[in-house]
């Protein structure tokens, strides 16, 4: 399940790539889900798709 912010297909598939991936490399399928949430998060900041928040 991508990261709660995750709307667009494009991104959902990014996650379950990068988790499957980093299964192949033999790790836990927590570790797996953490490091794919957020590589994904991180994009997706990078990208301006995030809403900002107010202080």
């Amino acid at each position: 399940m991508p990261p709660r912010g995750v709307k667009s297909p494009k991104r959902k598939r990014q996650y379950e790539k990068i988790k499957k991936s980093v299964l192949r490399r033999g790790r836990s399928t927590k570790t797996a889900e953490r490091i794919a949430a957020a590589t994904t998060n991180k994009t997706r900041r990078m990208k301006g798709e995030t809403k900002k928040r107010g202080r």
